[in-house]
Formats: C-alpha cells, structure tokens, sequence
C-alpha cells in the first residue's frame, strides 16, 4: 500500500545501465481501473480563492483533471480578477469578497491560494459553507489555528486537501517502498535543501503599474495583520513579511517535512533547532533569506534542512536518506538508491602491536572468521528511478482530490498531515525568535 489512495500504482520497468554501471529504470502511473466517463451532474464546479502567482498556477493544473470547471474567481487585486476572465472565459464570477463566492450554491470546491495569514479563516467558512478545500501550503500562519482546521473538517465532514504536492508523486511513493524495503538499512540520517539563486526566487515579485487603494482591496488584504498604511510591495510581495507569510520555513521547509513524513511515515519531530538571518535581501523584508534547521524524531532518525536565497550556484532541491546500508537520493524527479552493504566482519588494524602480538590475534580472528580474506572494498549498487519526461506531481495532487471530493474517501494530505507538517516547519522560525530549542509533541500535536 503506497499511499495513493487506490487509483494509482508504481510500477519500475528496467530500460537502461549506463557505463557506471547505474541501473535506471522508468516509473510508471497506471490506473488501477479503466477511465470511465464522468457524467453531467458528476462534474466539479470549482473555485479559486487568491489568484496570485500560486492560485492561477494551481487552477491551471486543477481544470486539465477531467470532470473540473471553475466558476468563480476571488481577489483583492482587480488586475487579476480581469485576467481570470481572459484566461477562463467572460462567464467567470469575479469578486473581491471570498464570502460572495461561498454563498454560491453552484461551488462544490475551493483553492485557497491567498496569503498564509488567511488560509485558517477561509478554510473554516468554506469548510462551514459546504464546500471542499485544497489549501495551499503552510496549512497554517501560527500553531494556534491547526486544532480549529482540523476540528472543522471533522465535523463538517469536508475533504480538506494541503497543496505539497510532493506527497503524491510516483517518485516520492517509489522512495516510500524502497525505505520500507530494507534498501538502505536502517534510517538515521535526513538532510535535505532548497538553494535558490535569483530575485524572482527571493520573492521579488513584479509589481503592477496601476497598483493602488483604488486597485487593491487594502483593508481587505490586512485581515487579521497589523493596520498599516498601503504598501505595494506588502500586497504583491507579502512572503517577505511576517505579518502575512511564514518565510522560508512555511514557503519551502514544508515541502521537505511533507516528503520526510511521508516518506518515512513518522508524524513529526520532537525537538527544533534552528538558525538563520538576512544575510543578502535587506530590502525591507523581515523574513530571513538563509535559514538552516536541525529535529530530532522519535523513530530513531535527525532530519536537518538547509534553505539558501544566495546560493550563487545552480537553483536546486533535494533530499539524502542516510541509511546503515547505503542512501538514497531524491531529486527533480527521480530517486536513486546507492547501496554498499555492511561488511560481514570488523577487520583489523593491529600494525601498531609486536609481531607476536598480531600472529595471536591474526590466529584468533581466523578462528572466529573463518571463511574471512582479503577482499577491496564492497561494491556499490546503484539504481535510479526516474518519472516520464513532463511528469508533474501537481496534477497528481489535484485527481487526488477531486477523487476524494468524488468518492468522500480520505485524501493522502489531510488536514492532521497538513498540520504535523506546517506545525514542524514553524518549528524553525520560534526556535530562532526566541533562541532556543523548541520542543513539540508529533501525536498530540502540541507545543511542549
């Protein structure tokens, strides 16, 4: 069981050894049965909540899955409520009131693609209005709101999907059943990062030339974020303030606590360690460029994270499963596993001793070891298992979804999953607010 809630499978397919003697092999998505059509009234009328950047990049992929349409259109920016119409038709609803789009009875789900500080609240009275959600990533804005998302999922028995999409992916499953496997032994060490070397990846965002009160819902924006008089950069570039975002932790470090959970199966850390500062970007901004984490979790492993926004080098992510027996790798689509199994005795190093010293201990390790020789080092295996070519985990997430706004079965990134994860992020940043390590407990989900 993969995880992949019964309408996908993996399966590897051997295609080529390089000269290194890498095996590669081809992953594969098949569906479990074959595509049946979707009738009329089985289509999903959708919603977007926040057409920024992330939003339109979402509802992009949301309408591809078949059965899907969206309707309406949120925003606090007119700009991009008149774009949702260029790209999805005049006969768009488009409001600046995310409330007007909930009232609808013709939503049957919603993307929240806002800032993080309003994903709790529009979750909640979407989720009370009757209507579905895939939140984007970090579920939450602050520790205190995961308990009121979750409770309202249970009790309004809404699907609620978080938007890291990582823990769909056919890669990510395969890395799954390799650590399951035994394939690299015994787990203890996680480290992974996400370097990125660009203004565009710092999150300067382009800024319209017509941004304005006029333009912009300003008050609307706010919410619950300190009053401030209107700034353009806070509107369009809010990751790069705490009142709005959850900096790198919640934007890029829930990525990789999501494919660690998932991958490993545990619900979290129990201890946080974190440092980092604004080392390049000091434009204005107060969430750190660099930061850097250390947990520790109670299946026996340490995970540390690494997220860089002066790189200076090639823009990547990545993570490094550490194991007794070898490590495997994931990176844009793919998972290799290097294997070097354990040696089957301890070996010597008795040169420093007499020579009649090392005969009795030469004798005596015979003895015990029979069948030992001198041998080089173990060989080293090594298979890599790639995704298709254009393969996207994005689109994965969103059948995954709408299958479960179909069939009223779970989803792979409830609203616990989403929780331990975001919750385990912001771990980072009140490790480093207040100076110390920070302790949490993954079952109950709480703050110790």
């Amino acid at each position: 069981m993969l995880n992949r809630r019964n309408f996908l499978k993996v399966a590897g397919s051997a295609t080529a050894a390089t000269a290194l003697g890498v095996k590669t092999h081809a992953l594969k998505v098949l569906p479990l049965n074959p595509a049946a059509p979707i009738a009329a009234n089985d289509h999903i009328q959708l919603a977007l909540i926040g057409a920024g950047i992330q939003g339109q990049g979402d509802t992009k992929t949301a309408v591809q899955v078949p059965g899907v349409k969206l309707v309406a259109v949120a925003d606090c920016y007119n700009g991009r409520l008149e774009h949702s119409k260029e790209l999805w038709g005049n006969d768009i609803f488009t409001t600046r009131d995310y409330k007007e789009i909930l009232a609808r009875k013709d939503v049957d789900a919603a993307i929240i693609g806002t800032p993080d500080h309003w994903h709790k609240q529009i979750a909640v009275d979407a989720m009370k209005a009757g209507k579905d959600v895939y939140c984007e990533k970090p579920m939450i804005h602050a520790h205190s709101e995961g308990p009121e998302m979750i409770e309202t999922a249970k009790s309004t028995n809404r699907i609620l999907q978080i938007g890291s999409q990582r823990v769909s992916s056919i890669v990510y499953a395969k890395a799954k059943e390799l650590l399951a496997s035994g394939a690299i032994g015994q787990l203890n060490m996680v480290s992974a990062h996400w370097d990125r070397n660009s203004s565009m990846g710092a999150w300067n965002y382009t800024v319209p030339l017509d941004a304005s009160p006029e333009t912009c819902d300003w008050d609307r924006f706010l919410g619950t974020a300190p009053r401030v008089p209107f700034n353009s950069e806070h509107f369009f570039q809010w990751r790069k303030w705490k009142a709005y975002g959850t900096g790198v932790a919640g934007d890029l470090f829930v990525h990789l606590f999501s494919g660690t959970h998932f991958i490993t199966g545990s619900n979290g850390p129990t201890r946080a360690m974190a440092t980092g500062g604004l080392r390049f970007w000091k434009d204005g901004r107060d969430a750190n460029d660099v930061l850097m984490g250390l947990f520790d979790y109670p299946q026996g492993f340490n995970l540390s994270l690494r997220v860089n926004f002066v790189d200076g080098g090639e823009e990547s992510e990545g993570l490094v499963f550490t194991g007794s027996e070898g490590t495997m790798e994931i990176g844009y689509n793919f998972v290799s596993v290097s294997r070097t199994p354990r040696e089957k005795e301890p070996g010597l190093m008795i040169g420093t001793y007499t020579e009649a010293m090392q005969k009795r201990i030469r004798d005596a390790y015979h003895e015990r070891y029979p069948a030992s020789h001198p041998s080089g080092p173990p060989a080293v295996a090594v298979e890599k298992y790639a995704a298709p070519e254009g393969y996207r985990d994005s689109y994965d997430h969103f059948t995954n979804f709408f299958s479960a706004v179909r069939s009223r079965q779970p989803v792979v990134e409830d609203a616990v999953f989403g929780y331990r994860a975001a919750g385990a992020a912001l771990l980072s940043n009140l490790s480093i607010d207040h100076g110390m390590v920070v302790k949490w407990d993954p079952e109950t989900m709480k703050l110790v």
